[in-house]
């Protein structure tokens, strides 16, 4: 009978698995980070100055009787492009910091958590800015013209005006 020898030594792994480890983390939390913004910075409102009395006329927001159906606004509130183009730009700079400048796998590993924290501070603070400039706006105040801001480039805002009600 022969004997065999089991190795117990633990296996180091592939070099530069923490790297490549980060990476991944890098990956999944960008990827994460642009669904959650699609997610969560879409919402709309919309506003009706006016509307039509029983002898079917025209009422402006004050109440009185115009000729004309007024008019309505809504907005809709939307993921900007130039997000989702910051997350991939902070992930391809970074790496190529990686390769270029890191001089051992700390410094590596140091830049790859950072980049991932850029992006998940971008995308909070691109919705928490998006979502109280949107819940700002007066719409209640909106007499048929004027200009809507929107928080670019955090966020966009398209703006419907259709004529109101009509008989």
């Amino acid at each position: 009978m022969s004997q065999s020898t089991v190795d117990l030594t633990p296996k180091t792994g592939l070099p530069g698995v923490r790297i490549v480890t980060n990476i991944r983390r890098l990956v999944i939390v960008a990827a994460l980070a642009a669904f959650a913004y699609g997610a969560f910075l879409t919402g709309s409102k919309g506003y009706c100055p006016g509307g039509m009395n029983s002898d079917d006329e025209f009422l402006d927001a004050s109440g009185n009787v115009t000729e004309v159906a007024p008019t309505c606004i809504n907005l809709v509130l939307r993921p900007s492009g130039l997000i989702y183009v910051a997350i991939i730009a902070i992930v391809i700079g970074v790496l190529t910091r990686v390769l270029r400048r890191a001089s051992d796998e700390t410094t590596a590993v140091r830049s790859l958590d950072r980049a991932a924290a850029a992006i998940a501070i971008l995308v909070i603070v691109s919705i928490v800015i998006s979502w109280v400039w949107f819940r700002m706006i007066p719409i209640t105040e909106w007499d048929g013209t004027g200009t809507v801001f929107a928080p670019f480039p955090f966020g966009s805002i398209d703006v419907a005006i259709t004529p109101g009600v009509t008989v």
